[in-house]
């Protein structure tokens, strides 16, 4: 997809399906935590007011609203985090597997073994 589209100009636009169905409205976009790129969108598929991420890439923005290269039955079956908060990257993983794209390589090189990741210091350290 396009990388200079300002992500809030996705939001309340109609997605549609590999076949050209309108499949819902994008509901939020999510940025990659390490480039600030629209990386996900969550559409309000209707169904329920469930929402179903997709990838932007290889998505694409017209006239008309986000052009999903995906059939329909894939997209409502992708798994449901709810919105609103950050995906983890298992999360995103997840994702990237239901639709059977290649995960993208880490632009960092790996943490240290000894460090602690999601841990807070609390009482008892």
């Amino acid at each position: 997809m396009q990388t200079d589209i300002d992500p809030r100009s996705l939001i309340g636009r109609k997605a549609f399906d590999s076949r050209g169905d309108k499949i819902g409205t994008v509901d939020e976009v999510y940025l990659d935590d390490a480039t600030g790129e629209p990386e996900w969108a969550a559409l309000r598929t209707g169904i329920f007011s469930r929402d179903a991420f997709v990838p932007l890439e290889p998505s694409r923005l017209d006239e008309t609203g986000l052009r999903v290269p995906f059939a329909r039955d894939l997209i409502r079956g992708a798994p449901d985090f709810g919105v609103g908060r950050h995906l983890s990257p298992q999360q995103e993983l997840q994702l990237y597997r239901h639709y059977g794209l290649d995960t993208p390589l880490p632009d960092e090189a790996p943490a240290p073994p000894d460090r602690d990741f999601g841990r807070v210091a609390g009482a008892g350290d």
